[in-house]
């Protein structure tokens, strides 16, 4: 029984990894395809209003650029928002180590 109940434990453990994994990756990834998004929304909108997609290019991808630097320029939003995804791993750290605890105890 005690077998089961590691196994349960170790089960648990790695779901618990994989949850923090992907929700890791995907703020990190999120900050890489937003503004990626933005230049294609942009893109999208001048070929609405009837300039070509070179053009539209040629003006998203600064004023996209000109936004980023806006966000780059504010005092504490970059080292903030880096701290919150290293944040998120340490947490999902300390979570997963927390297991090793449970496992033990269960061992013995």
């Amino acid at each position: 029984m005690k077998k089961i109940n590691v196994a349960l434990v170790r089960l648990l453990q790695f779901v618990v990894f994989v949850v923090f994994t992907f929700v890791v990756i995907t703020y990190f990834g999120a900050m890489i395809l937003l503004p990626l998004d933005a230049v294609t929304l942009l893109i999208k909108l001048f070929g609405l209003v009837g300039l070509h997609g070179f053009i539209g290019a040629a003006i998203a991808i600064p004023a996209v650029a000109y936004l980023g630097l806006i966000v780059y320029r504010t005092p504490g939003l970059c080292p903030m928002i880096i701290e919150t995804g290293v944040d998120l791993v340490k947490i999902g750290k300390a979570k997963v180590e927390a297991f090793n605890a449970i496992a033990n105890s269960v061992k013995a």
